[in-house]
């Protein structure tokens, strides 16, 4: 994929073109509408989640405003798999969610996206959709297929990662966070003195293990360092001396004895249950933490969060993963597809995902919840960003080699200088097979 660009000037004339045509008949977000035909999407929420009903939702204003029927499963997280091998068919979804780490890989990567160019170029109240998403979250990211004009995806959510804490249990932390890595484990070794856990982890979820190395890979040596060294055929990039310190902060954690115990051999949710619970003081995840662990949270639970620590004077970056909307390639009703993307940008329907859900709008201007405020804190005064995997989107690999590689690790199976020499020669031999 290219990096993000703006519309070539061609194509920002005919998407306008477009869009004043859509809105002539009802098709711009919010506007009355009279065109009328169908879409189906397959969604990446189950019913019942709040995310859900904010969805459901605005479906049922754009099908009264539209007049176009919208046929929705609510899939779950296994929308995009389950979407896979319908690509090159005739029964390929009109409209796909999910994060960008798993769409890119299966529609943006393989070049089986359509270009949003009507969705970028219609309105929300009375705000054009480019307009909304936020410029310091696009730059140097990976929204457009290389060869085309518009982004395959429209962004409607963000999400992140945070070291939550329960701010009644810890007030010293909202006060006090830790500042650099060195402060951070200061931290953790006071609350081992104390008889505390200090982090819980679900070391049967790879994703999250893999957070603490990408995170501390980024701090070391900026947004895209990782990803550099993966795109590297010849493995030559995991010399670097980063990429080894990295690793070791991993396996400080470990040998420190900070994580708690059984986390190797437990099944999440256990472990996010047992910090809920106060069985331990702190959890490095992602923002979907409070609205995931509240139905089991110890009573007066108060979420706050600080962001991962810094290393060295290295990057000050966040992360911020986007959460969005893509249209396969061969779907049959596109334009019904990013008009209702586009529809979804309404403020009232990202306060509601702020307010209600309790996630991370991609609207700057919408409401957020009280349990997010410290990390749109973070995100506003970070000045740059990364994607989740240091924006790693190449097939197979994180799956593969990384996540296996930093499972590995984390679970104490393996030493910072082994991890590093099984990614470089498992890297070489992944390019041999992909290339």
């Amino acid at each position: 994929m290219a990096k993000f660009r703006k519309l070539s000037a061609l194509a920002l004339i005919s998407a306008l073109a477009l869009s004043a045509a859509g809105c002539a008949s009802g098709a711009g977000a919010g506007g009355s509408a009279t065109s009328g035909g169908e879409l189906t999407y397959w969604s990446m929420w189950k019913e019942g989640e709040a995310q859900q009903k904010v969805v459901a939702s605005a479906i049922s204003d754009f099908e009264k405003e539209s007049g176009v029927k919208v046929t929705v499963q609510w899939q779950g997280r296994d929308n995009i798999k389950k979407a896979v091998p319908t690509l090159n068919t005739n029964k390929v979804p009109d409209l796909l969610d999910g994060s960008l780490a798993k769409l890119a890989p299966v529609l943006a990567e393989t070049k089986q996206a359509k270009p949003l160019t009507e969705a970028y170029a219609a309105e929300a109240d009375g705000k054009k959709i480019s307009d909304l998403i936020p410029k310091a979250y696009l730059k140097g990211d990976t929204l457009t297929v290389k060869g085309e004009d518009a982004p395959w995806m429209l962004p409607y959510s963000l999400t992140s990662d945070a070291i939550w804490f329960n701010a009644a249990e810890h007030p010293e932390l909202v006060d006090s966070p830790p500042k650099t890595w060195d402060d951070f484990l200061a931290v953790m070794d006071k609350m081992k003195a104390a008889g505390q856990t200090p982090l819980a982890i679900d070391g049967d979820v790879a994703g999250y293990n893999a957070y603490w190395y990408t995170s501390a890979m980024v701090r070391l040596d900026g947004p895209g360092a990782l990803k550099k060294i993966a795109s590297d055929k010849t493995g030559a990039g995991w010399d670097s001396p980063d990429a080894l310190k990295a690793a070791e902060m991993v396996e400080q954690l470990v040998k420190g004895g900070y994580f708690i115990s059984g986390y190797n051999a437990s099944k999440w949710p256990a472990q996010q249950q047992a910090w809920a619970d106060n069985k331990a003081a702190l959890l490095f995840n992602g923002t979907w933490i409070p609205t995931e662990t509240g139905p089991y949270a110890a009573a007066g639970m108060k979420y706050s969060s600080f962001p991962f620590p810094l290393v060295d004077g290295g990057s000050k970056a966040a992360r911020a993963d986007f959460v969005g909307f893509a249209v396969p390639a061969r779907a049959h009703n596109a334009d019904n597809a990013q008009k209702l993307a586009a529809f979804f940008l309404q403020k009232k329907y990202q306060d509601a995902l702020g307010t209600d859900a309790k996630i991370l709008p991609i609207r700057s201007d919408a409401t957020v919840s009280e349990e997010m405020s410290t990390v749109k804190a973070a995100l506003t005064s970070a000045g740059s960003y990364f994607l989740q995997n240091d924006g790693i989107t190449f097939p197979g690999y994180t799956e593969k080699l990384l996540w296996p590689a930093l499972n590995d690790l984390v679970l104490g199976k393996t030493s910072a200088k082994d991890f590093v020499q099984t990614m470089k020669t498992g890297q070489i031999d992944y390019w041999k097979q992909n290339s």
